[in-house]
């Protein structure tokens, strides 16, 4: 049913709105937004929304199975005369906090009751690590202030509100080698390794720790072939060593936990089979990685530590229970390490910091935990020496060559600086033919490097079938010989306005339009050239772009 509305010329249509059993007509305009009909359905149902800090109480309206966004219009996502659309209220729990990681440079969502509040930084943390998966001895939390947050104070004592967001910052130094291992790359993380004994182990026992959040194997197996122990605990900082009674209780978790925490079977595996004492591992609240995995549900991780640990270890002449295996191997490695710290120390165990050691002080020292990256830290590419060529003056003035190299470094006599002799035309010529052979190469490599990026939005674009008929396509024809130019133009403008190449805009709208599973392909087709073609027309009644939309709709 169409009415033609006399004062504007608009064409009224009537769409049907199903909304808690009840099946309504309404009237609306082709070209009137998502937002207004959710309006009148707010007040034709008298339906009390509501948003404040906590939540907000809104509408959704539904159709061909996705959900409308409030500045569509309804004849861009193809609502006609007789559809029906589907309305829901629906209740969203706004988080509590955000916290802001410096390594990732992501804000995290907290979603806890806002009991979190009362509750002290050190719980807060908790809840942290078992979100982004860094042990809580690399990390420090501040204020919008810049203000550190310690662990034994409540977030009210930072006059933390709902919505706050906080900073995660990490040791300075340390946010390429975090960055590396939260993405999995070997390589990168052993070249952001210190060069510091008592560091380097620390940071091995870091690098397991997220390798088995994470499930990186490659990575897991680096550190375990570097001696760290998945039973181990990862500790705190060494410059943390002397303050043991103000840290954290989560700093005696063990990279075990953390594969029990996110349900890493493959890590699971290899951590028990490098060492069965992985079973009965402990950590501060006295769970064991099976009790962990039925808290956090990992179905897959309860079967196989069930297994390993109601199986029995063989041996020639007695099979022994696996627990009783696990006591009689803790109790021989306990007496070999009294042994062997009584043979060295006579007796006396050395805890903490010793002489001449960084030491830092919570309130006392100079923070070390502000994010630094590893150049402005003072650490250089280790792998690569930075050479400065000398000036020419200083060359020709002086008969011998000058080194810029440190005194420090081998065979200094032998590094000198010779320069190329000069080249007539021909020779230079060759070498113009050299060079433009040469950018030939890049310019292919380059090229072959783009198509095999992956565009987050091409899983989510659905594809017909494949079409066997050989249909012949007509071949596009521009109306005027500047067409070309203006739809260069066209796409630089777009690109610079929109933030999103012309190719990139499709993708997304064919993502889009692929939410309306109910619709036929060719039907989310239409609908994301629509969206498309709206995307460019809002650039071009801004007085932003300036050539063609004619153009434009061709090639989209």
């Amino acid at each position: 049913m169409v009415l033609q509305n006399g004062k504007n010329g608009n064409c009224t249509m009537r769409i049907f709105i199903a909304f808690e059993g009840s099946f309504e007509p309404f009237d609306v305009s082709a070209d009137e937004t998502v937002e207004v009909v959710k309006l009148m359905i707010k007040d034709y149902f008298h339906i009390p929304l509501s948003e404040d800090k906590q939540g907000r109480r809104y509408l959704e309206l539904m159709y061909a199975g996705a959900a409308l966004k409030d500045s569509w219009s309804l004849a861009d996502v193809g609502i006609s005369f007789c559809s029906t659309l589907k309305c829901f209220v629906k209740e969203e729990d706004k988080p509590t906090l955000y916290v802001f990681n410096a390594v990732t440079q992501d804000t995290m969502p907290v979603m806890e009751s806002i009991s979190l509040l009362d509750k002290t930084v050190s719980d807060l943390r908790t809840l942290v690590t078992l979100r982004c998966g860094l042990p809580v001895s690399v990390y420090c939390l501040r204020t919008p202030r810049g203000l550190e947050m310690y662990d034994c104070n409540t977030l009210k004592d930072y006059q933390t509100d709902i919505g706050t967001t906080l900073r995660l910052d990490v040791w300075d130094g340390w946010k390429e080698f975090l960055m590396s291992c939260l993405l999995g790359q070997k390589l990168k993380v052993q070249r952001y390794l210190s060069k510091e004994g008592p560091v380097l182990k620390y940071q091995k026992r870091v690098a397991l720790y997220i390798a088995a959040f994470c499930g990186y194997i490659e990575l897991t197996e680096w550190a375990l072939k570097q001696g760290v122990q998945p039973h181990e605990a990862v500790g705190v900082h060494p410059y943390r060593a002397w303050c043991h009674e103000a840290l954290h209780a989560d700093v005696s978790k063990c990279p075990i936990h953390a594969a029990a925490e996110a349900g890493q079977l493959l890590i699971l595996k290899a951590f028990v089979n490098c060492s069965v004492l992985c079973l009965e591992c402990k950590n501060a609240a006295g769970q064991t990685p099976l009790t962990i995995v039925f808290k956090h549900k990992h179905k897959d991780c309860v079967l196989y530590l069930l297994s390993k640990m109601w199986s029995t270890v063989s041996f020639p002449k007695i099979s022994v229970p696996m627990r009783i295996y696990i006591r009689i191997k803790q109790w021989i490695l306990r007496a070999q390490s009294h042994s062997l710290h009584k043979s060295q120390f006579s007796g006396a165990r050395v805890f903490g910091a010793k002489v001449g050691d960084i030491v830092m002080v919570d309130g006392f020292t100079k923070p070390k935990m502000t994010s630094k990256s590893w150049q402005k830290y003072g650490n250089g590419d280790s792998q690569s020496i930075v050479l400065k060529l000398p000036s020419l003056s200083k060359q020709t003035a002086s008969s011998k060559p000058v080194n810029p190299l440190p005194i420090s470094q081998p065979d200094t006599r032998e590094q000198a600086f010779k320069f190329h002799p000069l080249v007539n035309a021909s020779t230079f010529s060759e070498l113009q033919k050299h060079q433009q052979q040469n950018q030939k190469k890049i310019t292919a490599t380059a090229r072959k490097k783009e198509k095999l990026i992956k565009n987050t939005y091409l899983p989510q674009v659905p594809l017909p079938p494949v079409s066997r008929v050989g249909y012949s396509h007509p071949s596009f024809f521009y109306a005027t010989p500047s067409a070309d130019f203006l739809l260069k133009s066209s796409f630089s403008s777009f690109s610079e306005h929109s933030g999103k190449t012309p190719r990139e805009n499709a993708i997304y709208c064919l993502a889009v339009a692929s939410a309306f599973k109910e619709k036929r392909w060719l039907q989310q087709l239409e609908i994301a050239r629509v969206l498309a073609k709206k995307s460019i027309s809002n650039l071009t009644t801004r007085g932003r772009l300036t050539a063609c939309e004619n153009s434009l709709e061709i090639v989209l």
